[in-house]
């Protein structure tokens, strides 16, 4: 993105963001909300956001706080992609919905008749075109793209990908004898 810019929806976005933020709190994750809604109404003609559209990319950056860390991501899904069951580790996420729907369910970690863990359905949503909604620390999702294709917005307080594969703290549940589960050790 060219820092000469004039100031964007997005650069207000990240700037707002600097400005409230805090440890986790009620007050943090709303405003956080509040500004996912309001990037989600930027004009398309915005570059950043006329590149999205144009593009498509399956995932893009649209910035990383270089102090606190938080990221904004931008994912284009198609119709029927499902991403199973899974918690976010120690971290918390905002997703907003620019354009199409996507359903959320979330879920339960109970234990089993033999004690092993399974998940139950807690409850089941449809996010539309700007709407955002926010998911905390050990809240288990799923998500499916209802429509033929949706662009989304992912606020997470952390880089995910280092807490997935360098820290292993998210888990991806696996779908086992009709039940969701932890995966096998």
């Amino acid at each position: 993105m060219d820092q000469v810019m004039a100031q964007d929806t997005l650069n207000a976005f990240s700037g707002e963001m600097r400005l409230a933020w805090e440890p986790l709190s009620a007050k943090l994750v709303a405003t956080c909300a509040q500004q996912l809604e309001e990037l989600m109404r930027a004009d398309p003609a915005e570059p950043w956001l006329a590149a999205l559209l144009a593009e498509r990319p399956a995932s893009r950056e649209l910035y990383c706080d270089p102090a606190n860390g938080f990221m904004l991501l931008a994912h284009n899904e198609n119709e029927g992609l499902y991403r199973p069951p899974h918690d976010h580790g120690r971290a918390w996420v905002v997703y907003g919905v620019h354009s199409g729907a996507l359903e959320i369910s979330t879920y339960a970690k109970v234990s089993g008749p033999n004690g092993e863990p399974r998940l139950v359905l807690r409850d089941r949503s449809v996010l539309t075109a700007g709407q955002a909604r926010p998911y905390l620390p050990g809240d288990i999702h799923d998500t499916r793209c209802l429509t033929r294709s949706a662009l989304l917005f992912r606020f997470t307080e952390r880089d995910l990908r280092h807490e997935d594969q360098v820290e292993r703290k998210l888990t991806r549940f696996v779908e086992r004898d009709g039940h969701w589960t932890v995966p096998q050790a």
